[in-house]
């Protein structure tokens, strides 16, 4: 007859070591994630300098600077990325605010650059010219706006100002 006591620690023991390594194994990952994260900022950046110089030796500056703004727009949902990972790392915390963050720039992306790219040719009219296209876009992100907003205004309980202990007083003198 099987010890339960010995299967108990056993078991006990072997989830600390699964836990342990997943652990270890998700600090790697993270690592993976933040070099990841550095060099495509910095390719997406060496992008936006490349745009600038194309649109300047093309004499289109107008749609040059529009299509850079477009690589801009990556830079921002790259450093949203970012930031969420050193906040992760710091706290060991996910915010859902930053997913809301990362769609609404993503479409605000798509409301500034799929009109210039029908009116470079990138595009042809009739693959963006419905309205109702557009309006969506529009619907879509301002839902995303409302849901950001109702989600950041939510604060932890540990966070919030009750629960933190009262200042420090200063003595004078």
């Amino acid at each position: 007859m099987k010890d339960p006591l010995n299967a108990s620690i056993l078991g006990t023991t072997l989830e600390r070591w699964l836990v342990r390594g997943l652990w270890v194994f998700n600090g790697l990952l993270h690592i993976v994630l933040a070099v990841a994260l550095v060099l495509a900022s910095a390719m997406v950046v060496v992008e936006f300098f490349n745009e600038a110089v194309v649109a300047y030796q093309q004499d289109k500056l107008a749609q040059g600077f529009l299509h850079a703004l477009g690589v801009l727009f990556i830079v921002w949902t790259l450093s949203s990325l970012i930031s969420a990972e050193i906040e992760y790392v710091r706290t060991g915390r996910f915010h859902l605010r930053v997913f809301l963050e990362v769609a609404m720039i993503t479409l605000l992306r798509q409301l500034i650059v799929r009109p210039v790219q029908t009116v470079a040719g990138d595009v042809k009219l009739g693959d963006w010219s419905s309205f109702w296209e557009y309006t969506l876009v529009l619907a879509a992100l301002l839902a995303v706006a409302v849901a950001h907003r109702l989600v950041g205004d939510v604060v932890p309980s540990s966070d919030k100002p009750e629960d933190l202990p009262p200042p420090a007083k200063e003595q004078n003198g």
